[in-house]
């Protein structure tokens, strides 16, 4: 899933209208885990980082959410594929894109399922830059005090957003020290690794849990990874032919 994820971003850059391609590869392998393993029906799933929005696509298009040839659509005129989430579309729990509200959205969600009783679990990802908004701070110090069960925040930590490297924007660090002084479990792993992902971004009875997954803007793509110049992109034919060529090496051959 996490493959094709990446080679769907791909084409859809290729659209005239282009895409986030850098920060949608980054999490292709935190999406895959999260649709093809962990939620279960019920479950609810926000992308705080709407902009990631092809990642989300290609995903809810594997599990036959909507037909995977809507794709050719991406963002233009008379299209539902906006470049970020709409509410209305099948799989989708919130339009989403406003950097800063998704975590917030979760807690509610979490919130009424521990009023209720319930065992919904809610997913989040963020991205590492949109943790400069202090909305996601407050929604991470009421989550910590409400000790929320069976909420889970994924941060994709490539290190850069459009405007240069985060620890030169806002420093972030020490992350993970920052969510456990709110209450939260915090786990730090390689956020292309699929094994540690699936252990890491399970739920917790005790709490919230915030998993800091390091991850490379661009992943698979060469001429992309690590590139502020690769947050978005609107890729020519040959580049789209190169950006496939390069995913389809063994693991680990594209980086």
């Amino acid at each position: 899933m996490a493959q094709r994820i990446r080679q769907d971003i791909i084409r859809m850059a290729g659209g005239p209208e282009g895409a986030h391609a850098g920060g949608s590869l980054s999490c292709a392998d935190l999406m895959a885990v999260l649709h093809a393993e962990l939620l279960r029906p019920g479950d609810a799933f926000v992308l705080s980082k709407g902009h990631a929005a092809p990642a989300l696509y290609s995903a809810l298009t594997q599990l036959g959410c909507f037909p995977a040839d809507e794709l050719d659509g991406y963002a233009q005129p008379g299209s539902r594929l906006f470049g970020h989430p709409r509410h209305d579309l099948p799989g989708v729990e919130f339009a989403t894109g406003s950097l800063g509200h998704g975590l917030g959205l979760s807690v509610g969600l979490a919130l009424a399922e521990q009023l209720r009783g319930g065992d919904r679990c809610v997913y989040t990802v963020l991205g590492d830059g949109e943790l400069q908004e202090g909305s996601v701070w407050e929604a991470t110090l009421l989550a910590g005090h409400r000790r929320l069960p069976g909420l889970v925040a994924a941060v994709d930590r490539n290190g850069l957003q459009i405007t240069g490297g985060t620890e030169d924007c806002v420093a972030l660090e020490p992350l993970d020290a920052k969510f456990a002084a709110f209450g939260w479990q915090a786990r730090t792993v390689d956020g292309h690794d699929l094994p540690a992902l699936r252990e890491a971004l399970r739920p917790s009875a005790d709490g919230p849990v915030a998993v800091i997954a390091r991850t490379v803007k661009g992943r698979g793509v060469p001429f992309l990874e690590q590139r502020v110049a690769g947050h978005y992109a609107k890729l020519k034919p040959a580049l789209v032919q190169r950006a496939l060529a390069a995913l389809a090496r063994p693991a680990g051959g594209a980086s």
